[in-house]
């Protein structure tokens, strides 16, 4: 069951107030469901500071309350890790970090709270490095893991928290989805099934792959530029020079958030295919039921779920530092071919 930001912090806090608060929460929801804010919720919690505003005004309106941004609450006793580097992963050195974080003892008994965002984002050394303290966790310490897509977390991970999936967020069809869920619709009818209809789908793909890297690299070149006329005359070219590298790894890094934020339209088209061949409800893009219901009936329920284990085994290839135009071509023979 799915809750909105606002109840699941109730019941949350309800489970807090009974001495019955779990050491290890899996926030999970799609961008904008709130995840950030509810683990900003949870450390103003556990260290007894309740968020500003609530209650009414002097007309008697409610107020708002106001959650300061996650980062902003990040301390001694607070870490918060984020995929930081290039490749957008969460390596297990950051981890070992924490878990030296979380064994020291807080003065006055104080909670200790790791909060890890976009937790499917590490590593294979950082999730087994990380599982060894979710089964052992210190005393008086809170974990947060926070992703919107749990799935791709170790089934270790996942059995030793509460998951707390969120509503809302940002739909599939958001930020070019559509477009590519009607380009697949297209490909699609072509045919499916064979190495042609494969590299069909793939060319669809991969052009949205590369609108979103030229808007992503357009974006930080028109930062660059703008920063070079402000301060070309108040600072030496090493720090300009600084910047530029800032500027390409924040492109990369905003391409490969688009590529998956693509690859979640992807999975969830396929899903469909395999919906629609169980009868099952819930299709995450009901109006492209017309054009994928024969390929659903021609196709085995095996071979559907063989095809998204191939998908799911691309997007990890991706993550390393495979040839992506290569990786793609091959692994969309895989899974559509």
């Amino acid at each position: 069951m799915a809750y909105t930001s606002d109840r699941a912090f109730e019941l949350i806090a309800a489970a807090d107030q009974r001495g019955r608060l779990a050491h290890a929460f899996l926030i999970s929801g799609a961008v904008g469901s709130g995840k950030e804010m509810l683990a900003a919720r949870l450390i103003q919690l556990v260290k007894g500071a309740p968020p500003a505003g609530g209650g009414v005004d002097l007309f008697g309106e409610p107020v708002a309350v106001v959650v300061p941004p996650l980062d902003e609450l990040e301390s001694g006793w607070v870490r918060v890790l984020r995929p930081r580097m290039k490749s957008r992963r969460i390596s297990v050195g950051e981890i070992r970090d924490l878990e030296h974080t979380l064994h020291l003892a807080a003065p006055g008994g104080a909670c200790k709270v790791g909060v890890i965002t976009e937790a499917d984002r590490m590593n294979d050394q950082a999730a087994n490095a990380f599982l060894k303290t979710l089964e052992e966790p210190p005393p008086r310490t809170l974990l947060l893991l926070l992703t919107a897509n749990p799935q791709r977390l170790l089934p270790t991970i996942l059995s030793r928290c509460v998951r707390i999936p969120l509503l809302g967020g940002r739909p599939l069809l958001a930020e070019g989805g559509a477009e590519l869920v009607a380009a697949l619709n297209l490909a699609a009818t072509r045919g499916f099934g064979t190495p042609v209809a494969a590299l069909h789908l793939k060319s669809a793909f991969v052009s949205f792959l590369a609108q979103r890297r030229e808007a992503a690299e357009a974006a930080a070149s028109a930062a660059e530029k703008e920063e070079i006329a402000a301060y070309r005359d108040a600072t030496d070219g090493t720090w300009l020079k600084e910047r530029k590298v800032y500027h390409e790894a924040a492109a990369q890094a905003e391409y490969l958030d688009a590529r998956s934020r693509l690859f979640d339209v992807l999975m969830a088209w396929m899903a469909d295919l395999l919906r629609l061949k169980t009868r099952a409800a819930g299709l995450d893009f009901p109006d492209s039921a017309p054009q994928l219901r024969a390929i659903a009936e021609a196709e085995s329920e095996t071979r559907l779920l063989q095809r998204m284990e191939a998908l799911d085994v691309l997007r990890r290839i991706l993550e390393t530092n495979a040839f992506e135009p290569l990786a793609i071509e091959v692994g969309f023979l895989k899974a559509f071919g």
